[in-house]
């Protein structure tokens, strides 16, 4: 049975019904017959590659309204012009090149249209789980995230009204990794429920809410951003949180690599603080960044979305890890890193001697 392009609820994973949706719109040719692949991967949006016979081509996203996950999470559709609307901005923020071109929206389909990145690239995820780490990648990926979140605070004023809306990032962040996490974990039920508060709590400046490698597309050795449905104005220390989690749980699941990525960890810390250094929320910002990391840690082990390439036994090695450090908790990023590994160490030490 063909689906009706104008019944509320396009499906773009459907490449004939696409394809009459974007003639029927005037954003192909009437005759115009595009490749169209469905690209893999996405929990939370369909997601397409169109290439037009002129050479152009556009990614379109489609929000799902139940995320694509074995525990029910749920998300409005709307998020999608969220992210729409922080391509537009985040294009004036982040240096040229390092965010993908926007091309059109459709507030009824609930869908965005972006350019592509020329191929070939390749997702940095993907090249950090091959043990393919560079020190040039790392910088950049600082640098990135401290260009937008100074260059958004010295245009407070605008971006603070534009991007006031949290309810994405509550329904996608708060509740799925925190929340939720303090649900499964009694013992850090406290620490969470203290540190969402203090989150919610500080309004300083754009928060990307997704900073992570799989929101990364390597071209030409440059770093492009992908995902910014959950941006908003909010406390920058989640982006570090997040961000730090995956090179530390990397370095937790690649043995032979573990001391490469802690230091990759360390050098990212201590060249975002560089780049947004004299920024009056620089100082205290580090131990909050210490609490988002160790909480995104944990939930990245036993919240709603966990890490995919990790064992059953490395999870649990993570969860008590963790929690010890919860507990006793580090002052500084560096001093956390430092504990992690060490402690980490001594579970495989352990392992090996049983």
């Amino acid at each position: 049975m063909q689906q009706n392009i104008d019944d509320g609820a396009l499906d773009i994973e459907q490449p004939g019904v696409l394809q009459r949706y974007l003639q029927a719109h005037g954003r192909i040719e009437p005759e115009e017959e595009p490749i169209i692949q469905i690209l893999a991967g996405g929990i939370s949006n369909r997601t397409v590659l169109v290439q037009r016979a002129d050479g152009e081509s556009w990614v379109i996203k489609q929000a799902l309204a139940k995320l694509r996950v074995a525990t029910d999470w749920f998300s409005s559709p709307e998020r999608i012009h969220r992210e729409a609307l922080g391509i537009r901005w985040l294009s004036q923020l982040a240096p040229s090149g390092t965010i993908t071109p926007f091309v059109f929206e459709d507030h009824i389909q609930h869908l965005l249209a972006m350019q592509a990145v020329p191929q070939p690239h390749a997702n940095w995820k993907t090249l950090l789980l091959a043990g393919q780490l560079q020190d040039q990648h790392v910088v950049q990926f600082s640098e990135l995230l401290g260009n937008i979140h100074r260059h958004a605070y010295e245009r407070q004023e605008g971006i603070a009204r534009v991007f006031d809306d949290t309810s994405f990032f509550e329904s996608l962040r708060i509740e799925p990794y925190y929340l939720y996490t303090a649900t499964q974990v009694p013992e850090a039920n406290t620490f969470i429920e203290t540190l969402v508060q203090e989150t919610r709590a500080n309004r300083l400046t754009l928060v990307h809410g997704d900073y992570s490698p799989k929101n990364i597309l390597v071209h030409a050795d440059k770093l492009i951003l992908l995902d910014h449905e959950v941006i908003h104005y909010g406390d920058p220390a989640f982006d570090l949180g997040f961000s730090l989690t995956h090179l530390l749980s990397k370095a937790h699941h690649l043995t032979a690599q573990r001391t490469d990525f802690a230091r990759a960890a360390n050098m990212y810390w201590q060249n975002y603080k560089k780049s947004i250094e004299d920024v009056p929320w620089s100082r205290p910002l580090e131990a909050r960044a210490v609490r988002h990391t160790l909480a995104c840690m944990l939930a990245r082990v036993a919240g709603r979305s966990m890490l995919e390439y990790f064992s059953p036994q490395q999870r649990l090695r993570q969860r008590q890890v963790i929690l010890s450090l919860i507990t006793d908790q580090p002052a500084t990023i560096n001093a956390l890193i430092e504990q992690f590994i060490e402690r980490i160490n001594q579970y495989d030490d352990n392992d090996q001697t049983a």
